[in-house]
């Protein structure tokens, strides 16, 4: 008896210092998740305002183009030759970039969004030669090495707080590769943080740009003083804004990421309590057994002796 109380003593002991740990990283992890959330609300003011100026000049560029007639510039009808990144072509080859951590730790968030991309890869496609990965996180990129899939590009090692120059090489490498037609769409998959306790997974088109309203477009009493041309404006432009719609999705994804570990780790740290109040309850009645029976054989001893 006396090596189960000592038993019962070393497994509270050391499910109170695994619970210490998982409770720090449930507040690392809540302070970072803030820090996301102001930087994902600041960058969605910015790319707010690049979508409308993109879509004011692209309403213009086609307006000019059409004399005075006013078309809708967005309308699939219409031939916007102007810029391939607003044009729908024949759909050969589909890109998507697969937005994954590089850690575990953070319960379902890695698995929800491979099984998620691997359920809509099977509903839209025949077979792998139909589609090019792109992975970001070491989760989803060993998971599709493993499995031979076809990945173009992989980038690990993301940092909690991504800056924009961190990962201009893989965004450039996907829009360099929607140009040189390697792919002819691209799609972002990744889990969007809707609050600390869900997410949602989206696959999201990024290019062609083709979400953008004519309504939108708004109009000014003068008219932008544009130097050079409308044209070669929007041919700086529309990589840019192409660039921030990845962006923005991909500091979504940390922001959600964030959540999931800080939700795992506040789950993990409330079984701690419960197993460490049942080991104290069995803990307690064990010692009690013990007393109980000391008690007994003393009893038991002196009635002996009478």
């Amino acid at each position: 008896m006396a090596e189960s109380l000592v038993e019962i003593q070393r497994r509270i002991a050391s499910t109170k210092k695994t619970s210490q740990i998982t409770s720090a990283m449930q507040m690392v992890s809540g302070s970072k998740l803030h820090r996301s959330e102001v930087a994902s609300k600041t960058f969605q003011l910015y790319a707010s305002k690049v979508r409308e100026v993109v879509t004011h000049l692209a309403a213009a560029e086609l307006l000019s183009l059409e004399g005075e007639v006013e078309p809708d510039p967005f309308d699939d009808t219409d031939e916007l030759h102007y810029h391939s990144m607003l044009v729908s072509r024949p759909v050969k080859k589909t890109g998507y970039i697969v937005i994954t951590a590089d850690k575990g730790l953070a319960g379902g968030y890695n698995s929800s969004v491979i099984k998620q991309t691997l359920t809509m890869l099977g509903q839209d496609h025949e077979n792998d030669n139909e589609y090019v990965m792109m992975a970001i996180g070491r989760a989803g990129a060993d998971f599709f090495k493993s499995r031979g899939m076809n990945i173009a590009y992989e980038m690990r090692g993301l940092s909690d707080h991504p800056t924009f120059a961190e990962v201009m090489k893989i965004v450039r490498a996907a829009i360099k590769m929607y140009e040189n037609e390697v792919f002819d769409e691209l799609y972002v998959c990744y889990n969007h943080h809707v609050n600390s306790l869900s997410a949602q997974f989206r696959a999201e088109k990024m290019l062609p740009i083709s979400d953008l309203v004519a309504e939108e477009a708004k109009t000014y009493e003068k008219e932008y003083i544009l130097e050079p041309s409308k044209e070669e404006i929007l041919n700086r432009i529309l990589p840019q804004y192409a660039e921030t719609l990845i962006y923005g999705a991909i500091l979504d994804a940390k922001t959600a990421e964030h959540a999931a570990r800080m939700t795992a780790m506040k789950s993990a740290t409330d079984n701690a309590s419960n197993i460490i109040d049942d080991l104290t309850i069995s803990f307690n009645r064990a010692r009690q057994t013990a007393i109980t029976q000391e008690i007994t054989e003393i009893v038991g001893g002196a009635a002996a002796l009478e």
